[in-house]
């Protein structure tokens, strides 16, 4: 191979420590991946894959320009086609412990626990049969104008903003049937806090099974919190309005009580019968509220459901602190998906979106490892880093170059903008009808012109 650009030098050095080439070599032969000695072997393509990724998803064609390689687009994206799944997902959970413990056992702790966020986003892939036959697409869009949405769903470290894992299913997949399979990146004692789509009894005791706790939004249930009041053995139906069907416990202090939830009669789709027998008759939860006074706050009064019932281990202020951190996966979202171009990924095989989505992950974890550090030296919180500014300073910061003081947002707590924009962008129509046709409506639009001549 020829020179290699100081750029992907410069990969190769931030990885080493929590991304060694024998780990990448360890991960092929875990997968049962075997490969040939050639130009692009695993660890080749796996830099190469993330120096793509951190310029924006370049085009294949450029990349050959980054590396200074005399690279070929058809051999690495045969490259990329070789190297299995498996094996960049391993090394995604691998690489973010890693970093989570260069960041100290200490740091990012709420009340001794590790805290996580989970949420769902989608992206858009290009229009092709296995992508559409894998991810689907907006049952509003015709046949033929639309483009596959695989949605994707992540698991985030809560404080340091790592993500532990992140994953792609069909568009009209509810999370809470795969958030499960995220369970066994959680230990004993580690809480999930996520939104109201996945706040449920099954959820809820499926987490209880490994001993790690939940923080959800409440969803479509009805909650009292007078004392000793009555409940309803069934659920309420939509619409309905009755008795809650949890049974009050314990009241703890205004707008926080201990009840008791029960198992739903009717099983839900994605779980086997053995898996539902499992569940315990009962499940006791704790219910808080709490009020919402910040400018611009769509959202004014929440209403969540814990597993963490100590009131003096955990107070109500500080459940309402830990469930206010989940927001910023949203700003995890919108870096992904706005700053990173992961709103729209480059692979036509719906193997290569999976494997592009795991690599974003890589980046970002790359990105915010970068953020902590200067967090550390510049003495700030890690969310005040500049995400765009440390991406650019990764793009062009040369071999051995020390990290430099990064740019700090400033905190605007009661900032409140409108939603809309100002650019109205390209004035083209949508297409409302398969690109085949409109090029027949043209060709008859011609020929009538010309016999009109």
């Amino acid at each position: 191979m020829a020179s290699v650009s100081s750029a992907l030098q410069r990969i190769k050095e931030d990885l080493r420590a929590f991304l060694p080439e024998r780990a990448i070599l360890h991960a092929c032969r875990k997968a049962k991946h075997r490969w040939r000695q050639r130009q692009l072997g695993p660890v080749e393509t796996v830099h190469l894959f993330i120096l793509q990724v951190l310029n924006f998803n370049t085009a294949m064609a450029g990349l050959r320009h980054l590396s200074k390689t005399a690279l070929k687009a058809p051999a690495y994206c045969k490259a990329r086609m070789r190297l299995p799944l498996e094996v960049l997902q391993t090394l995604l959970v691998q690489s973010s412990a890693t970093m989570r413990q260069s960041c100290g056992s200490s740091d990012g702790l709420w009340c001794g626990l590790r805290a996580y966020l989970v949420d769902g986003s989608s992206t858009i892939a290009p229009d092709t049969p296995d992508s559409q036959k894998a991810f689907g697409q907006p049952s509003g869009q015709k046949k033929g104008c639309g483009f596959p949405v695989p949605k994707v769903l992540g698991l985030f470290d809560a404080f340091s903003g790592l993500i532990v894992q992140v994953m792609g299913f069909p568009l009209y997949t509810h999370e809470q049937s795969k958030v499960w399979r995220l369970h066994p990146h959680l230990g004993p004692g580690d809480v999930l806090v996520g939104d109201r789509g996945f706040c449920s009894f099954v959820h809820l005791a499926m987490l209880s099974w490994r001993a790690a706790h939940g923080l959800f939004r409440i969803h479509k249930t009805i909650v009292n919190f007078r004392p000793h009041r009555k409940h309803q053995h069934r659920p309420p139906r939509r619409g309905e309005k009755g008795r809650p069907s949890s049974k009050f416990i314990r009241r703890l202090g205004k707008w926080d009580q201990i009840v008791e939830y029960f198992r739903p009669a009717i099983k839900p789709t994605w779980m086997s019968r053995k898996q539902y027998s499992a569940l315990p008759d009962s499940l006791r939860v704790r219910e808080l509220r709490f009020l919402l006074t910040h400018k611009g706050q769509r959202t004014q009064v929440v209403t969540v459901v814990t597993t963490l019932l100590d009131p003096r281990r955990y107070p109500k202020e500080k459940m309402v602190q830990l469930y206010g951190v989940r927001w910023q996966v949203e700003t995890h979202f919108a870096e992904l998906k706005t700053t990173l171009k992961m709103r729209k990924v480059k692979s036509k095989s719906a193997q290569g979106v999976l494997k592009e989505l795991t690599v974003y992950a890589l980046v970002y974890n790359l990105v915010h490892l970068v953020m902590l550090q200067a967090a550390r030296r510049q003495q700030v919180q890690p969310d005040r880093i500049s995400f765009i500014d440390t991406v650019r300073w990764l793009i062009n910061a040369k071999l051995g170059e020390e990290l430099p003081d990064l740019v700090i947002n400033p905190r605007r707590p009661d900032r409140h903008e409108p939603r809309v924009i100002k650019d109205l962008q390209d004035s083209y129509s949508k297409m409302t009808r398969p690109r085949a046709e409109l090029r027949q409506e043209l060709k008859r639009k011609a020929d009538t012109a010309s016999r009109l001549k």
